[in-house]
This record gives C-alpha cells, structure tokens and sequence, in this order.
C-alpha cells in the first residue's frame, strides 16, 4: 500500500505579516502589534511579528503585557484585508493542487494530500512544500512553514514542532522519526489536541511525554478519558487514519447557529436586554438567509453583580419554541422572557452568548394550530426584504429604532468581521454610510421600514 503524503501550511504571525508586507517592512525585524487601539489595554493582541516573539513576548498577550521598553507599531485590525490575502494565498495552492485535495485550518493554514502529485510533479513531499512556500513568499511578501508527514497529525505536529526550528521552516515526520525524535518532548501542550486539562491530568499521573502515554494501560485511558483516550492513544503512537476525503465527507447530525460577544465594559441588566434582542435579531435573518428554523435557543450569560469585580458567574438557560421557527416576533420575546428567568435585576453583563439548536431546512417546518399563519407569513417577507437591502446596500443600511439606542451594538457589529474592524475604509471601500441610499429606520416590530432623505427632514414608507 502507498505511504499517504500530506502537507500543513502555516502563515507566520499572518496578520502581523500582512500589516508589515503593506507598509514595506519585514515583520522579522519589526516589531508591531496587531490589536485595537480604541478599546482598553486589556484588549488581547490579534497577532505579533516574529521580532517581538524572539523577545520573549507572548503571541495572544494583551497590550499592556508588552513591556514598557519594547517600542512598536500598533496596527489597527484590518480583517477584509486578511481575507483578501488569504484568499491570494489560496489561490496560490490550486496552482499546484486541486481543491478537493486541500482543507482549509483557519484562515492562515492549510492541510493538503499529495500524495498522487509527487510522481506527476517528479519531487519528493519536502521539495513540493518548498516550492509552494516560496510562491508564497514572492507573491505575497509573506513567509510560511510547511509539516510533512504520513498521516494529518503527524502534519501538524511536523509543523507546529519541527519546523518552527528548522532553518527552511520545512518539518518532516513519520511514524518512526515521530517516536525517535518527539517521544520525550515536552511540555505535552506542544503537541495537537492536548490542552492544559488534559496535560495536568496526565502529569498527575505521572507522564510527562508521548511516550509515557503509550506505557499506560489503555483500560485505564478510557476509563480516565472516555471515548477521547482513542484519540490520545493513537497519536501518542503517531497513527491517525482520518483523511482529506473523510473530513469533506463528514456531516454533522446535529446542526447549529451561534452567536456571542464580550461587551466593551459591564453593562446594566436593561442594557443587557437591548443587546440580547440584537443579537437575536441578527441570529433570525441569519436563519431567513440559510433558509433554517430552530426548535429552541440557549442563551448563557456573564455576569456579575459588581462592577469591575472581577466575580463573575454563568447564567444559562434554553428557550423552546412551540414550533420550529425563524421569526423575530417569536424567537425575541421568547428569549426576554428566558433573560429575565435565569438573571435577577441589578446585574451587570459582560459576554453572552446564543445558540439555535438543532436547525433545519424550513421546508420541514409545521405550522401549529396556535399561531397566525398570516402574521407569520408577513414576518417572514419583511425579514426577507431586509436582507435583500442589506445585500445590496450594506448591513448598515436597515436598522431598527433599538439599533439606534444607546448602548446598542449592531452598527458597529456590521461593521465588523469575526469580532474585529473589517477595515474597509483602508481598502479605498466605500463605508457603510456612503452608500447611495441613505439608511433605513425600520420600527421595533421591524414591519414597517423608512427611507430617511439626505436633508433629514422626512421620510417616506416602504
């Protein structure tokens, strides 16, 4: 049988190299921070240049972590650009393998088979990653690292230890050089998957490495881990049998939508309401856009009864639907009544969170008895409409009156990209204000929507 060959290819301190390639600077000899710098000190550093980590700085540090004496750049986050050039990059890896031979990790790393494009390409697996690192480089500006390895994991692994101590930036692992050479490393946090809990557990134990794993009876790892201890145990040995194919092949039983933030500061229990209802507002066109419904949503949220305590705690709770639905005027006033349920007044709240379970395709969605099919049916074009406009002239261009209340978030939200400035208006992009149309006030119950004129004094209805 033919030894598989896969690739993993990492992006180093990627959007700090972006924002260096865009200013003519080399992030190996540059010291800049990729973090906001309208928000507090503690905001957490999207990414550093390689020459503030040979400094002993921590990548996801927050600002004032940094110490004092290290003179830097601060690159306000730019995400659309991060897209665009990841997507560069992309494009860079079907010049030489097909998409269906290609996962994307994230949006700064990659794993790719290719196995049957060594014999076509006449290299070996270390020569192909080369190759491809290089293009990278040349046209982007942006340096990679490359693992090899016989299955996924000892890909990664290749990558994340290996090479980041190779003069190439080029790591190579089988199961054989894998057990030789990394067997001992530690800490065992290095190593994929293992996290802090279980490398404590372990530790408690008394194992330290890879190898002291595989010296465990495995009775006692399954009985200790569960179902996880096969997953430990085979890349503790270096085996993993998932391949490319098998994870485009995989889909998941159970689907869900979900949707969080951590608010800027503590904010009342009435404000925290208001920011509730825009996030489900959010969430039901989210479902309108993919054509879903939801039987229930959890909502949890931070929270404390102090400000700046720092003595949080959890509240969390799930609202079921008498009926599967996508529909603001259902899924709103069922998460008010669940907020004020889990929550007593005069807390203060710093993160929530929602989730819509067990979504499905709205064709399979049964009215009940109980409801006004009519109104229902009048929600859901006036939700449709709204995407349509947004679709055409921007997020921000139908609002809600409570979007415009003190405290709301959603403007700045639409602005945004995984949580961070989107960062259009560096692009030469227009913003979402200097769209064509002026933006559109819709009423709470969202059934009415208003074209507000340029001169401010009126507006007509839609």
């Amino acid at each position: 049988m033919k030894e598989r060959m896969y690739l993993c290819i990492d992006l180093k301190s990627f959007y700090a190299s972006a924002e260096c390639v865009s200013r003519g600077l080399d992030p190996f000899h540059t010291n800049l921070v990729v973090a906001d710098a309208t928000r507090t000190k503690k905001t957490i550093c999207l990414a550093i240049t390689p020459a503030m980590k040979a400094q002993g700085i921590k990548n996801r540090c927050r600002v004032f972590q940094i110490p004092n004496t290290v003179d830097y750049i601060m690159a306000m986050p730019r995400m659309q650009h991060y897209i665009d050039v990841s997507a560069q990059i992309y494009g860079i890896y079907l010049q030489y393998i097909a998409k269906e031979d290609i996962h994307p990790y994230s949006i700064d790393e990659a794993f790719m088979e290719v196995t049957e494009y060594l014999t076509l390409y006449g290299m070996t697996a270390r020569e192909l990653g080369a190759t491809i690192i290089q293009k990278i480089f040349e046209t982007t500006g942006i340096r990679a690292t490359c693992g090899i390895g016989t299955n996924l994991y000892l890909a990664k692994v290749a990558l994340d230890i290996s090479a980041k101590h190779a003069a190439d930036f080029i790591g190579e692992l089988n199961e054989a050089s894998y057990q030789k050479t990394l067997w001992n490393h530690v800490p065992l946090t290095d190593f994929w998957r293992i996290g802090p809990g279980i490398a404590k557990k372990l530790i408690s134990f008394g194992v330290h490495t890879m190898e002291g794993i595989c010296r465990l009876d495995e009775d006692f790892l399954y009985k200790t881990f569960g179902v996880d201890a096969e997953l430990l145990i085979d890349h503790a040995w270096g085996r993993e049998s998932t391949t490319i194919a098998d994870i485009k092949n995989f889909h998941p039983v159970n689907h869900s939508l979900t949707s969080g933030q951590v608010l800027s500061c503590d904010y009342s229990y009435e404000q925290g309401k208001l920011i509730v209802k825009e996030m489900a507002d959010l969430l039901c066109l989210d479902l309108v856009d993919k054509g879903l419904v939801t039987s229930s949503i959890t909502m949890s949220l931070l929270h404390t009864l102090h400000a700046d305590s720092g003595d949080y705690a959890v509240a969390s709770g799930t609202a079921g639907l008498m009926v599967e639905s996508s529909a603001d005027r259902v899924i709103i006033p069922a998460l008010m009544k669940l907020y004020e349920e889990i929550l007593p007044p005069g807390h203060l709240i710093h993160r929530v969170n929602l989730s819509c379970n067990r979504v499905m395709p709205e064709e399979y969605h049964q009215y009940s008895f109980f409801e006004d099919t009519g109104e229902l049916t009048k929600n859901h074009k006036a939700q449709q409409a709204v995407l349509d406009l947004q679709k055409k002239y921007g997020k921000n261009a139908v609002l809600k009156g409570m979007n415009l209340s003190e405290g709301a978030k959603t403007m700045e939200r639409n602005a945004q990209i995984g949580g961070h400035r989107a960062g259009y208006e560096e692009e030469g992009e227009p913003s979402c204000c200097e769209n064509d149309l002026p933006p559109v006030i819709t009423d709470a119950a969202g059934l009415k929507s208003a074209y507000v004129n340029n001169t401010g004094k009126g507006a007509y209805y839609v």
